[in-house]
């Protein structure tokens, strides 16, 4: 069983990350992997934590929302500019009690990525939510004032010299993004859950029908391309989604993700506990973990 140790570096905190997960999500990452797939990026916490401890040679950040790989491209290839600006809008809400609104009304009227940023550590508990048309709609959390300049620029630095010359950046749909992985190569995938993606409560960028999704896991296991997918879950008695048929040949899993954030906004103290998909053949009898009545294992 791999070690599991603790990973600090994140420069786009956002609620939903799986920066906490990473250690035991990359506990499954096969050895030898070349290229480390991660086409619904957001936070890229996969990718960062399996850079940090050497999991695979090269990365591919993908994500179909434009703006977070134009953000992702500065924290890689221009930190210094990024913390300078970055630094320049942090600073100007200080003697501004509109400047949260203002910065939202700018972005959602020219999408810059360094104002995004901004309004991804400044709005509420991280909750990044968006409208039908793509626009911003989270409000500022009034109990602070969201990731301070210093360490700003000591994180994305960090992160630009782990993965500066290693990695690949691509803007669009997922499964083309994943198009050329081979079986050497690994995916980790984490699309938006059904459960937050339709209906009234709409919370993302972009929404991923179910279908789209299964048919590309049907095409991955044809090709031997080994995956772990999260994908929905349950919190409290609530469950997100529905599982995925028997045609996708993946193992499941569970994984204790800690007090739902959501929930906590909500005035509840509920679990969240997420669902994994570990497509078949990758190394799952080395693990510590116990078996579960309903799933194959469940991690603590």
């Amino acid at each position: 069983m791999k070690s599991i140790k603790p990973l600090s570096i994140q420069p786009i905190p956002y609620q939903g990350s799986k920066r906490l997960l990473a250690p035991r999500i990359c506990q499954l990452i096969p050895d030898g992997v070349e290229t480390l797939y991660e086409p619904f990026a957001g936070s890229a916490a996969i990718t960062i934590y399996a850079a940090t401890y050497g999991q695979a040679e090269r990365f591919v950040i993908g994500d179909s929302f434009g703006v977070l790989i134009d953000l992702w491209e500065m924290i890689i290839e221009r930190p210094t500019e990024l913390s300078k600006r970055y630094s320049e809008v942090w600073h100007a809400q200080l003697d501004n009690p509109r400047h949260f609104n203002e910065v939202r009304a700018a972005y959602n009227d020219k999408a810059d990525p360094i104002q995004l940023l901004y309004l991804v550590a400044r709005c509420v508990k991280n909750a990044v939510r968006f409208s039908k048309h793509g626009h911003f709609t989270q409000s500022a959390d009034k109990r602070r004032t969201g990731m301070k300049p210093d360490k700003l620029t000591r994180t994305v630095h960090a992160v630009s010299r782990l993965l500066k010359g290693r990695v690949k950046l691509y803007k669009g749909d997922f499964d083309a993004c994943i198009r050329d992985a081979r079986p050497s190569d690994f995916i980790y995938m984490d699309p938006p859950y059904q459960g937050t993606s339709y209906g009234p409560d709409q919370r993302y960028a972009a929404q991923l029908e179910c279908e789209t999704l299964i048919e590309a896991l049907h095409r991955l296991g044809k090709r031997s391309v080994p995956y772990i997918l999260s994908y929905d879950g349950r919190t409290g008695y609530k469950t997100y989604g529905d599982p995925l048929p028997n045609s996708v040949k993946a193992h499941l899993l569970e994984i204790s993700a800690g007090r739902s954030s959501q929930a906590t906004l909500n005035g509840s103290a509920a679990e969240t506990v997420e669902s994994l998909y570990v497509s078949h053949g990758l190394e799952l009898f080395d693990m510590d973990v116990p078996q579960h009545p309903q799933q194959e294992h469940l991690f603590a």
